[in-house]
């Protein structure tokens, strides 16, 4: 799978969002203050790694900031965006079934390693729900 990765400063889990996708077999593009040449801000880095996944560049984002919310604000301003800012793995496994989300936000603050690799488990085994309502729902997003 390929991931969109953008964070706005190299602080917490930043880098280590990169290596361990990477670890796990996957393709990464990075952005922000993790790519040598462009602008680290939040709003600016997390926008790229959006438009990478509602453009199918990438199959998948992880956006980080701070505290995440800055990052899942920015991911969700762009069309066919589903961003979700997860603290947990219970809240990311919720997040891509009930969901559908495309974009995880972490926030770099709150992420500990261990954290981390409980979320990106969860997120990468985590499938969407074909439950009606649940389908309905995800739906109605494009009609809001």
């Amino acid at each position: 799978m390929r991931f969109s990765v953008a964070a706005d400063s190299k602080d917490g889990v930043a880098e280590r969002v990169v290596s361990e996708l990477r670890r796990r077999g996957h393709e990464v593009v990075t952005h922000g203050a993790l790519a040598d040449s462009e602008r680290d801000d939040w709003a600016w880095a997390c926008e790229l790694a959006a438009r990478d996944v509602s453009e199918g560049r990438a199959d998948q984002g992880v956006v980080c900031c701070w505290t995440g919310t800055g990052a899942s604000i920015a991911a969700n301003k762009v069309p066919g965006v589903r961003a979700a800012l997860c603290v947990d793995a219970y809240t990311a496994d919720g997040a891509r079934k009930w969901n559908d989300a495309n974009v995880l936000a972490l926030s770099l603050r709150l992420t500990s390693e261990v954290v981390l690799e409980e979320i990106l488990d969860a997120w990468l085994e985590g499938r969407r729900s074909t439950d009606p309502a649940d389908v309905a729902n995800v739906a109605h997003l494009d009609a809001i």
